[in-house]
């Protein structure tokens, strides 16, 4: 248990959190959401900084109070129902809206059915990834990328799915989030990475287009790869990892913010993982 008891810190705002808020900026800009409050961050590194767990846990979904979340924030009803936590989230190619069996219709027709964007991008190497086209760049941030490209934008979540089963054939398709926390990934040739995989995948990308209609996938040309650079002071030699489940109050001095992490001098945070989770923000006087 850390010792992090602090007379001189107050509270400077308390609501059920959400992940944090993000802007590409020089570095990125991050906003912690408590309830209906955002609390800029980037200005509190350097600052000695608490998060207090007060027990209690509300769902994102439907606001109930709730003994456990699942699914980064959920109560197990809306757990159980909701298209957001089906399976095919994770495993985009099952998507079922064709088939009729959608939990929500009326969702997926909004979030599934439009314009995906299938990614590489370098946080802990290189990696290929899926996004909604109108969730970049705040996906490759949330991942902690500091190299991400663009490089085929498809019309629904399941033929983003499909390319991205194709692609991890040859490369990784997730953050290794240690070796993403110990410093900036070493800087690769997305453009050249781009012109391999799609050469390598060549036949598969053809055969997913004749399935899906010519129109479906189109590969993205003339975009040069995005570089975002992260408020971090310094990264951590070693890293142990905050668990409000098992420590209700977390902190010390805020060296930085890289994807959803907060970096303290005594630990990490991966403030996603604990969406629901009502907190004190606790600052200097």
């Amino acid at each position: 248990m850390l010792d992090l008891q602090d007379n001189a810190l107050r509270t400077a705002a308390c609501g059920t959190m959400r992940k944090m808020e993000s802007r590409l900026e020089e570095p990125v800009a991050y906003s912690m959401v408590l309830s209906e409050e955002r609390v800029p961050l980037n200005a509190m590194i350097g600052q000695s900084v608490q998060l207090a767990h007060t027990g209690r846990i509300f769902c994102v979904h439907c606001g109930r109070k709730t003994a456990k979340s699942f699914n980064q924030g959920y109560c197990y009803p809306c757990f159980r129902k909701l298209a957001q936590c089906d399976s095919c989230i994770i495993h985009p190619e099952k998507c079922h809206f064709d088939q009729g069996t959608c939990r929500e219709p009326d969702w997926g027709e909004r979030v599934c059915m439009r314009d995906h964007i299938v990614y590489l991008a370098n946080s802990s190497g290189l990696k290929v990834g899926i996004t909604r086209a109108v969730q970049v760049p705040t996906r490759w941030i949330d991942q902690g990328a500091t190299q991400a490209l663009a490089i085929i934008r498809v019309r629904s979540r399941m033929q983003s799915g499909y390319l991205e089963v194709l692609f991890k054939q040859e490369v990784a398709d997730k953050t290794n989030w240690r070796d993403m926390l110990k410093g900036t990934a070493e800087p690769l040739d997305l453009l050249a990475e781009k012109e391999r995989l799609i050469e390598i995948c060549k036949t598969g990308i053809d055969d997913l287009s004749e399935r899906f209609g010519f129109f479906a996938i189109s590969v993205l040309t003339g975009l040069d790869p995005v570089e975002i650079r992260y408020p971090v002071l310094e990264y951590p030699a070693r890293l142990n990892s905050f668990n409000f489940d098992k420590e209700p109050l977390v902190g010390g001095i805020l060296q930085g913010i890289k994807g959803q992490y907060l970096i303290f001098d005594q630990g990490v945070i991966n403030l996603r993982r604990f969406a629901g989770y009502e907190i004190e923000l606790r600052l200097p006087s």
